[in-house]
């Protein structure tokens, strides 16, 4: 685990870079993991992938698949890719703050 100091607040990270925290989580934090994970700007679509990804995980403990985030955010599989390139689910879970989801390698 690291403890990384972000927006003027020490917030804790696994060692694959998720956060142990979700409620540390907040858009002006959003947007600067989207920065790390090379997005330079949060548009209205990724808010609504980050926080589908969120309600998920606080109804059930785990992040959604990515079956689970195509059939039911609203966002279809290549805009979703274009959105967060290079593992949509695995990046968009680092950036809204929860754990990596389970079956994301």
């Amino acid at each position: 685990m690291a403890i990384r100091n972000l927006n003027n607040r020490s917030i804790d990270f696994d060692a694959e870079g998720f956060m142990t925290n979700h409620k540390d989580w907040d858009l002006e934090l959003a947007k600067l993991l989207a920065i790390e994970e090379g997005i330079p700007q949060l548009t209205d679509r990724h808010v609504v992938v980050l926080n589908f990804m969120r309600k998920e995980f606080e109804a059930k403990g785990d992040g959604p698949s990515m079956r689970k985030l195509t059939k039911e955010s609203g966002v279809p599989t290549k805009e979703l890719y274009e959105l967060f390139p290079g593992g949509p689910a695995k990046k968009a879970a680092r950036i809204a703050g929860i754990k990596k989801p389970h079956g994301c390698i």
